[in-house]
């Protein structure tokens, strides 16, 4: 892990209550997954200006370091996601907002700064199609739907009052019952929610090749491959295993994205020459935040980035487009 996350995590751990640094902790592991899968670098090729630029869904980024959709940031800074999304902007990352926001959408999206909503579809649909109106009049340009969560697995919260926390942008408090996630909820249901925003969406949680296919048939204009940071099904595939399959599945015809246990520029480069069009980031940037706010995050994705121009140049690589892929 790079110094300035290790810095990062021990500066959080240090402040965090022990119940919110508990439920930030679920799921995490020191052992990379990504090490599985060793890097064939070229030599001799001119790297004397290495950029990491590239456009996802036509918004053009500073980096492939995607921030990933997580909630209630309000238990780990004060200025909750006003830090993030800003620490997001610092950096040129594009910025995943979550349904679980403690912050209005309006207070820390813009239309200028590239920005997707992740969408938990809730029991109450009506309640769903709010957030998501909100989030897109605030200027976020894609919809990231959660499918991995029918119910929730592991991750423990006994104590904190999530439930309270995420009425930020609902007229009312919310209704435990009515925000949890839908279980009957069906890839029909995503694309009739993502039809009324009028954006493109995407299904993050996707670990099987047919699953990759079903989403891009029924419309999705791309997947995430994740395990939800290894905290629903023990025992469910690394993200790192899973990616190449569903890369050879999608075949080109969407962008695919991946998250899990990414710790620095090797991880992020070995994720890219697996086919990945960009890596999302979601513990570390959640220390950082706990750290030092908006600066504590925008280092972190500073870090990843420059680690990850550096990895490009040891491998031969001035560009995001000469990685080789497969």
């Amino acid at each position: 892990m790079l110094p300035q996350l290790t810095d990062a995590h021990a500066r959080a751990a240090a402040r965090l209550d022990p119940d919110v640094w508990a439920w930030l902790s679920v799921g995490d592991h020191d052992a990379s997954p990504w090490r599985a899968h060793p890097l064939w670098p070229h030599v001799l090729r001119d790297v004397a200006t290495v950029d990491t630029s590239t456009t996802l869904l036509g918004a053009r980024v500073s980096t492939p370091v995607v921030v990933a959709p997580t909630g209630y940031h309000s238990l780990l800074h004060p200025d909750a996601e006003l830090a993030s999304a800003g620490g997001a902007v610092d950096s040129g990352a594009l910025y995943i907002a979550s349904t679980r926001a403690t912050r209005t959408y309006a207070e820390f999206l813009s239309p200028a700064a590239p920005s997707w909503l992740q969408v938990y579809v809730m029991r109450d649909r009506g309640l769903t199609q709010a957030v998501i109106q909100r989030a897109v009049a605030a200027g976020a340009r894609a919809l990231i739907v959660t499918g991995d969560t029918p119910r929730l697995g592991l991750q423990a919260h006994a104590g904190l009052g999530l439930a309270a926390l995420h009425g930020a942008n609902l007229d009312t408090v919310p209704d435990p019952r009515a925000t949890a996630q839908d279980p009957s909820a069906t890839v029909d249901d995503v694309a009739a929610l993502a039809a009324d925003a009028g954006l493109p969406w995407l299904v993050k949680g996707v670990l099987r090749p047919d699953d990759a296919r079903a989403v891009l048939a029924a419309g999705a204009a791309g997947v995430i491959v994740s395990n939800h940071g290894n905290r629903q099904l023990p025992g469910a595939v690394d993200t790192a295993t899973a990616l190449p399959r569903v890369v050879d599945a999608v075949s080109g015809g969407a962008p695919v994205l991946v998250d899990g246990a990414i710790r620095d520029g090797s991880d992020v480069l070995t994720a890219l020459t697996l086919g990945a069009a960009a890596v999302c980031v979601g513990r570390p940037v959640l220390w950082g935040l706990a750290a030092d706010g908006r600066p504590g995050v925008a280092a972190v994705l500073d870090a990843l980035t420059d680690d990850l121009r550096l990895a490009m140049a040891l491998a031969g690589a001035a560009s995001l487009t000469d990685i080789d892929t497969g």
